[in-house]
Order: structure tokens, then C-alpha cells, then sequence
């Protein structure tokens, strides 16, 4: 199963192809969008852009807190209107009226909107938190309202959400299911900006950050451009799509490291005979009583055979496959007919003329990052649907072969939480240009497999989000939590390279900020519980950051500088309340000294001393050493905090020379 998978979330299907709302429907849809309804919050402070969809050239009018602003649909229906300010408070009520058609939305507020949005750690409700009983039982706050968008993806941009919505008030009924990080953000928050918050969440466990960011932002990255032109083809073509992707995932293969040369283990010619069998049963390859799988996690390929009739591979066909745990490719004769990531059984349509008659191959490559993988039971699961109703089992024995490596292969474009664009267009685009106090982003998780890429991702996002919700919009990170065993020597980690990409985007943006959470992690969940932590420290951050208290650090400890002296290399901190501390030890421990080897890096740990507001680092390599770490690991052990009991958060700086800075 995948390590990402959201708590309670539906299953992760594959990505239907939805186009645009046609004009004729358009005239039945409600002349308010769906954000704009009982019990909302908008903006205050500044103009608030209503919209929705009325008649042709229909001439609309728009009430709202006492004022009344005019404006005539297009000729496909659509219609926006700008609203004056309205100050925080209410409730109010927004009419609208169109013809003969009237809309009205009430008990409306004017407060701080929020969007919240990110994978699993983002998604996980209130009912999973530390005290989640004591919790909802008190959680009756009417001027907290939530609004969850309907998880959906597209491979085109949405006007609207795939679902029914509605705004409601915090209660123990509606917090129960809420996102627990940004309930606990806005409730510590209204402490301190005492207005009414509207959240908004939009999350999706397992989600890779690709799949939030439109297709404009990221065209130009990191050679995504052709997987973005698969992706456009899936809309008009999908079975043409499908192929593309095959051909575009070979490559890969060939060109990965340590695949021998020719090897092509989808091919219908493929040589097979020395790949052992699997069960009869399949299942989860960790409990087929093969040591090398035991607690496997990677690729492996499974082989079987399927004898068809000439009048049988003349007809339609579609392959149906039980669930893979957790990604899959597919082919049939060579050519690839589908990709999915997530439980589910998979239907793949095969083009016409690809089946023959007699032997017909079909290979299959399944990807698993953690716990239980492989092709689910039972056999019975596995066949070919013909479009006159006849149904041939795929009976014959499945083979397998290894595939090691750690190289994460590309995902299918159009998947819904790791494809690219796939949630921005199902999730994103259909809020429009709602109104926001700023936006909350817990994700990361997904991308650790390439955390070097992370940086340019997150700055994607960041910017696209911007175009859509206005230039200035804050944006607050919460950080990747600590998981898994600490480690006993340094080594590389892609959890610690999405950190660092967090800290330095936060860094480099007045608008943005970041929570830091190393500490409050579960060595064994990735969903580590304590929520409530959380939502005060990304409170703190907006403070800072979004309501200009310049007093109040927005984090702990903050590492500025490391400098080489004759007797250590030296770290300057700022953002010290009182001076830096160890817990546990008289000295903090997870510094490393790094020195550059070719393209890679050789750390040793590092013995530390505290300085008030400096660490000075003594080690074997501290006179050749290029780069200093901290608490740079998937799950490590962090003790350097401030006398306040904030903690400093991992870091990688370059080491300048004393005699550079004078």
C-alpha cells in the first residue's frame, strides 16, 4: 500500500476526462457559483468578486451589506461582478437577480478566508488528532465556517466543483470530518485576529505537488513538457494517450540505471523462461514465502499468456485487472493500454486489431513504496470482457521478476493524485478568484523520491497560485514532520532535501513562511496526530508573516550563516529567545560537516558546542568542509532549541571563510 494514502479517502481512480460546461447548461446552473452560498465568509477589507451564470446577455444585479452593483452576463451565460469592502462582521445576505430568476445566499460573513490545501497530512480529519473526543465535543465556533471542495481531477480546468457543497458552521458534527491542521490554525489564530475565518480545504492523501500546479506553470520544467503533451492528447484520444505513455515509459526503462541493454520485459517476444512463478492465489508478494520480497518495496514485473480464437481477437475487448498495490503499467502484445495509480480494479479498453489469435502476452509492471504490494487475488479478478458479453479468465500462470533500483519511475500524466495538472483543474480552477486572507500547503510527502526537485516545484505553485488569487496572497508551508528510525550515520535523505527546498522558498519571500515540525513527528506514522501543535505554530507564522507583528518570531532558532574560524566552524543564529539550548544533553547533537566528492557529498557527524546564539562545529573535516547539516535525515533526532522551547529547524548552509566576511 502506498505510504501517502489519505485516512478514509475514496479510492484513488484514474482521472476521467471532463470538458467544459456547454453553453445550453449553463443557463440551468445556479446564477451563484457554489462558493457563494448560506453561511460563507468573504473577504473583508477589500473589493470581493462575486460571479456565476445566467441567461444569455442577461442583464444581473447584485445586493449585498447594503450595497447594489449591476453587470450583464456574456453571450455563453457567465457573469462577475466587483462588490465595495465589506468591514468583518455580518451576518449579510447576497441576492441576486437575474430575469426572472432570483439567487440569494445567506448569513454571510465578512472575515479571513483560508485555503488549505496538500496531501494526506493536510487531509487528515479531526477525529484521528490527540484528544479528537475532547475535541469535537467543544468544537461548537459559528464564527469558524468550513467549506470542503469535492475531491475530483480533470485533465482540463473546471468553472465548478464535481459535487454537491455547502458552507458550514464549526460543530461537532461538521469539524469531525475537517481537515484537523486547518481547524487548529484558525481556531488559535481568532485568539489574536479576533474576526471570523472561512476555511477552505482542498487536499488529496498520497497527491504529488505536480498535480496541484496548472499545466502554463509547468511547462518548461525539468522535461515535463512531453509527459503535458501526453496529457492534452488524453482528452481527445485516450486509447492514443495510453500508447504515448507506453512508449514515453520504455524510454525511461531503457535509459535507467542498471537496466541491461535490450531489455524489455513488455514485449510480447520478451524471454520469460527463466522468471520463477508466482501464486495461484497472487496477493501481496510480501506474504508469497520469498525471502528477496519479504519487505520489499519497488518495481515488479508479472508475465502471463492468453490463447484467443481468430472470431475472438477480431472483437472489442476490454482487460480487466484486480488492484494493483500501489501503481501500475500495462501492456497487451508490446503495446501500452493503461496506467493507474491506487486501489481500485483497473479497466483497460484495448484498441482494435492489437489482440491476435492464438497466444496473446500481457505484461505488467507494479510499483510499491511501502507495506503490502503487488497484483490483489483472486485469479478470477484477471480476464478479457468481450463486447458481445463473453468473458475469457486470464487462468494461466503468472510469472514475475524482480526489478531493483531506486530510481522512481514517471507517473501517467493523467493519474489524479500523481499525475500533473489532474487536481489544479478538478480542485483549484473551479475557486476562481475567490477572495483569500492567504493559503496554508502541507505536501511532500509524495515528492521525496526527487526532494533535489522539490524547490522549483514549490516556487511553481507558489507563483501560479498567485496569478489566480492576486500577486501579494501569503503563503504559509508547513513542514515535513520527522518519520522513521533515526539514523546511525549520515546519509542521504530525500525527506531532508523537501525540507531544506521549504526553508529556502519561505526564505526568499516577505509574503511567505514556514512551520517548523521536526519535532512533533511519529517514528512510526506518517501521519503523525498532534494537529493542535501544529495549528499554533502555523498561527505564530501568520501572525508574522500575514498580520505584521515584526516583534514575534515567526519560528524558532533560524540559521543564517556558517563561517570557518581557526579553531571550528561557526553557525549564527537569529530569531533567539534568550539563547540557543539542548534538550536532553548538555550539547545538541545531528550536526554534520560536509565535503564535496564529485558530484556527491561526504558527511561525518560533527561535535557541537553552544555559543548563546551560535554552534561552533569540530570535527575531522572542519577544515576542509564545504557545507554544514542539521537534523538531516527522513526521521532524525533534533534537540537545538531556544530558551522559549521553540526548535530549530534542519538546515544546509554553504561554509564561507572567516577572511571572505571581513
Amino acid at each position: 500500500m502506498s505510504r501517502f494514502g489519505a485516512v478514509g479517502c475514496a479510492l484513488l481512480m484514474m482521472a476521467a476526462v471532463v470538458v467544459a460546461m456547454p453553453a445550453a447548461a449553463r443557463e440551468v446552473a445556479g446564477l451563484l457559483h457554489p462558493l457563494f452560498s448560506d453561511h460563507a465568509v468573504l473577504q473583508r477589507d477589500r473589493p470581493i468578486l462575486v460571479w456565476g451564470h445566467a441567461g444569455p446577455r442577461q442583464p444581473v444585479s447584485v445586493t449585498f451589506a447594503g450595497q447594489a452593483v449591476s453587470t450583464r452576463a456574456d453571450a455563453a451565460g457567465g457573469w462577475q461582478a466587483t462588490l465595495p469592502p465589506v468591514a468583518a462582521g455580518g451576518p449579510h445576505t447576497l441576492e441576486v437577480n437575474a430575469g426572472t430568476r432570483r439567487e440569494m445566499a445567506r448569513d454571510v460573513l465578512g472575515g479571513d478566508v483560508w485555503l488549505c490545501s496538500g496531501q494526506s497530512n493536510m487531509e487528515l480529519p479531526v477525529w484521528r488528532s490527540l484528544n479528537a473526543a475532547s475535541e469535537i465535543a467543544a468544537a461548537t465556533m459559528p464564527r469558524i465556517r468550513l467549506f470542503t471542495v469535492p475531491q475530483h481531477a480533470a485533465v482540463q480546468a473546471q468553472e465548478s466543483f464535481n459535487g454537491s457543497t455547502a458552507w458550514t458552521s464549526a460543530t461537532p458534527d461538521t469539524v469531525r470530518d475537517f481537515s484537523a491542521t486547518c481547524f487548529y490554525f484558525a481556531r488559535e489564530l481568532q485568539r489574536t485576529v479576533d474576526v471570523p475565518m472561512g476555511l477552505i480545504e482542498a487536499a488529496w492523501g498520497g497527491s504529488r505537488i505536480e498535480a496541484w500546479t496548472s499545466v502554463g506553470a509547468l511547462r518548461g520544467q525539468d522535461s515535463l513538457d512531453e509527459a503535458l503533451d501526453i496529457l492534452a492528447r488524453s482528452a481527445r484520444n485516450p486509447l492514443e494517450a495510453r500508447a504515448a505513455w507506453g512508449r514515453y515509459w520504455q524510454h525511461w526503462w531503457a535509459t535507467r540505471e542498471g537496466t541491461p541493454p535490450g531489455d524489455a520485459p513488455w514485449r510480447a517476444d520478451a524471454d520469460d523462461r527463466g522468471w520463477p512463478r508466482a501464486p495461484a492465489t497472487l496477493g501481496a508478494w510480501e506474504r508469497w514465502i520469498e525471502p528477496a520480497l519479504a519487505d520489499y518495496n519497488g518495481m515488479v514485473w508479472y508475465r502471463t499468456q492468453v490463447m484467443l480464437s481468430a472470431e475472438q481477437a477480431a472483437r472489442g475487448a476490454t482487460l480487466e485487472l484486480a488492484s494493483a498495490d500501489e501503481v501500475d503499467v500495462t501492456w497487451v502484445n508490446g503495446v501500452a493500454v493503461g496506467s493507474q495509480y491506487g486501489a481500485g480494479k483497473r479497466r483497460y479498453p484495448l484498441p482494435r486489431g492489437l489482440l491476435k489469435a492464438g497466444s496473446n502476452s500481457i505484461a505488467v509492471n507494479v510499483l510499491d513504496t511501502y507495506g503490502e504490494g503487488g497484483l490483489a487475488g483472486p485469479a478470477t479478478a484477471y480476464g478479457l470482457q468481450f463486447d458481445n458479453g463473453e468473458r475469457v479468465a486470464l487462468q494461466g500462470p503468472w510469472k514475475y521478476r524482480v526489478a531493483p533500483g531506486q530510481q522512481a519511475p514517471p507517473f501517467a500524466p493523467w493519474q489524479a493524485a500523481t499525475g500533473l495538472s489532474t487536481l489544479y483543474n478538478g480542485m483549484i480552477a473551479p475557486l476562481g478568484a475567490f477572495g483569500l486572507r492567504g493559503m496554508l500547503w502541507y505536501q511532500g510527502e509524495s515528492n521525496t523520491g526527487d526532494g533535489a526537485a522539490y524547490a522549483a516545484r514549490l516556487r511553481a505553485l507558489r507563483d501560479d497560485w498567485r496569478r489566480q488569487f492576486g500577486a501579494r496572497t501569503p503563503l504559509l508551508f508547513a513542514q515535513l514532520a520527522s518519520y522513521g528510525q533515526p539514523p546511525v550515520a549520515p546519509a542521504d535523505s530525500g525527506w531532508a532535501q523537501v525540507r531544506e527546498s521549504q526553508r529556502r522558498v519561505a526564505a526568499e519571500d516577505a509574503q511567505s513562511g514556514l512551520a517548523i515540525a521536526i519535532d512533533i513527528g511519529d517514528a512510526y506514522d506518517i501521519h503523525p496526530p498532534n494537529k493542535q501543535e501544529l495549528g499554533r505554530r502555523l498561527a505564530r507564522v501568520a501572525r508574522h508573516v500575514v498580520y505584521g507583528e515584526q516583534d514575534l518570531a515567526p519560528s524558532g532558532p533560524r540559521a543564517v550563516t556558517a563561517v570557518r574560524t581557526p579553531t571550528a566552524v561557526a553557525i549564527a543564529f537569529e530569531d533567539v529567545e534568550g539563547a540557543l539550548t539542548a534538550t536532553g544533553a548538555l550539547r545538541p547533537i545531528g550536526f554534520e560537516l560536509c565535503e564535496a566528492k564529485g558530484h556527491a557529498r561526504h558527511c561525518e557527524y560533527a561535535d557541537a558546542e553552544l555559543d548563546v546564539r551560535r554552534i561552533l562545529l569540530r570535527g575531522p573535516l572542519s577544515t576542509r568542509a564545504t557545507h554544514v547539516r542539521y537534523c538531516w535525515a527522513d526521521g532524525p533526532v533534533c534537540t537545538l532549541r531556544d530558551r522559549s522551547g521553540a526548535p530549530a529547524g534542519p538546515f544546509e548552509l554553504p561554509i564561507a571563510e572567516a577572511e571572505a566576511r571581513r
